[in-house]
């Protein structure tokens, strides 16, 4: 089976962030990037499965030239190929939309994205990606199998989970307890840069979205302390100050 895998480059946790162009755009400037951790675990479960049943992954990334080291630790890990969608996403349609344009003369079985990116944490690319596709969603699943046709996968619902079954092809975003991520050997590093590595363009303008400003949360204030004999004094910040009795 031939599977997808859609991985996005995000900022390493402990990345300081700033922005520049009067608080309008993300400072990349000494920013260590590295695949959504979310996606990592799709492109484990997708190589788990192709090991199980025969064929071959596929990692797509839409960006610039500066996300190929992404890639190719993506490659690394144990994917067969990769492309890349060479423009700079400016929102989850647009991602989706130029993933859509890429692979409408291809054919997978199951296409993986992570549940979310942690940048930007919309979760929409799944689901906008399988409405292009004219396939089925299965959002945010802790396990997947396929049996012949179909896959069997539970997902996260509200208060609980669900067993569901769905058949191929479909979209399948990855939540964690999935599968443990899987780090890239010597062997496999020295492999990656040898696989293929396709750039497709993808020029459409699009102007839907305009980022007027970014701002950092705020910071925190100062703690006050309070003697815990002095139990009144707490009370009265509460219903004075906080206003929360």
């Amino acid at each position: 089976m031939n599977i997808l895998v859609c991985v996005s480059p995000v900022p390493d946790t402990t990345t300081k962030i700033t922005f520049v162009d009067n608080n309008t755009k993300f400072n990349t400037e000494g920013v260590q990037f590295i695949i959504n951790p979310y996606d990592e675990l799709a492109l484990t479960r997708a190589l788990e499965l192709t090991e199980k049943h025969g064929g071959e992954v596929t990692v797509i990334t839409v960006g610039t030239a500066g996300t190929e080291p992404v890639i190719r630790k993506a490659l690394a890990i144990g994917a067969a190929k990769a492309i890349r969608v060479n423009c700079d996403p400016v929102d989850s349609l647009h991602t989706a939309q130029a993933i859509h344009s890429a692979i409408s003369n291809e054919s997978f079985d199951l296409i993986f994205t992570g549940r979310e990116s942690i940048d930007y944490n919309s979760g929409q690319v799944a689901g906008l990606l399988a409405e292009l596709l004219g396939m089925g969603l299965l959002n945010i699943v802790t396990s997947i199998e396929v049996e012949g046709s179909d896959v069997i996968a539970t997902r996260d619902i509200d208060g609980g989970k669900e067993k569901v079954s769905h058949p191929l092809p479909c979209v399948a975003s990855a939540q964690k307890d999935l599968c443990e991520p899987r780090i890239p050997n010597m062997r496999g590093i020295m492999q990656a840069r040898t696989k293929q590595l396709n750039v497709v363009e993808y020029a459409d303008a699009y102007n839907d979205t305009e980022y007027l400003s970014y701002d950092l949360p705020p910071a925190k204030g100062a703690v006050k302390l309070i003697d815990p004999a002095n139990a009144g004094e707490l009370i009265d910040l509460l219903r004075s100050e906080k206003k929360l009795i």
